[in-house]
């Protein structure tokens, strides 16, 4: 089964949703190497992606996606709307079809780490939200050539994504504010990274209960 416009709405639900409820563990992850403000604006972005999709229930895919950045773009503040707008942007572009089989589930994760990577500039390792998007287009990669269902696919993606999040707490950070800690910043999570992996998360779940 592919995944459709039901699929994309109720992703973007669930985002909302569990963006609200860990906003202020984002927040506290920011406060320890950034300037605090990560899980706020999410919340704020989201609620407003919330709010607009609410008002064009009947847009597909790829539309849901240019909204999400659009929205994201007009309403987060930081580094957070720039890369999570460039992210969604390019991920809708990427995704040629409103009907989304495991080959596109790769595709749309490819777009989102080069739309982070095209704005942001970072790669692997530097401790940002890359370090999650990169082993979760590798874990969606494998498993769509492998067979996998597009359910799976995100699966693997989101487990991908987490394991890249929780990865980043060893790390000296070398991008972006956080960088400016220096040798202080290894111990703590990236923000970026767990809200990506949250997000990731929320696409599976969506896809897992059949909310489609």
């Amino acid at each position: 089964m592919s995944l459709d416009a039901r699929w994309a709405h109720a992703w973007m639900r669930r985002t909302r949703a569990v963006i609200a409820d860990q906003r202020q563990y984002l927040v506290d992850l920011d406060r320890q190497i950034g300037d605090g403000d990560h899980g706020e604006n999410l919340d704020r972005g989201f609620a407003k992606v919330e709010e607009v999709l609410a008002a064009a229930p009947d847009i597909g895919v790829q539309e849901v996606l240019k909204t999400v950045a659009k929205t994201l773009m007009s309403t987060v503040g930081g580094a957070s709307g720039p890369l999570y707008g460039t992210a969604f942007l390019r991920a809708a572009k990427a995704v040629t079809s409103d009907e989304v089989e495991a080959a596109g589930v790769a595709a749309l994760v490819a777009g989102a780490l080069d739309g982070v990577q095209a704005r942001g500039k970072a790669v692997e390792g530097e401790k940002t939200m890359v370090d999650a998007w990169a082993p979760a287009l590798r874990a969606a990669q494998e498993a769509a050539a492998g067979g996998a269902s597009p359910e799976e696919t995100l699966a693997r993606a989101a487990e991908a994504a987490e394991a890249g999040a929780k990865a980043t707490e060893p790390m000296q950070a070398t991008k972006g504010r956080a960088s400016y800690l220096r040798a202080r910043s290894i111990g703590h999570l990236d923000p970026g990274a767990v809200s990506t992996s949250l997000i990731l998360r929320a696409a599976a779940d969506a896809a897992a209960e059949g909310e489609q």
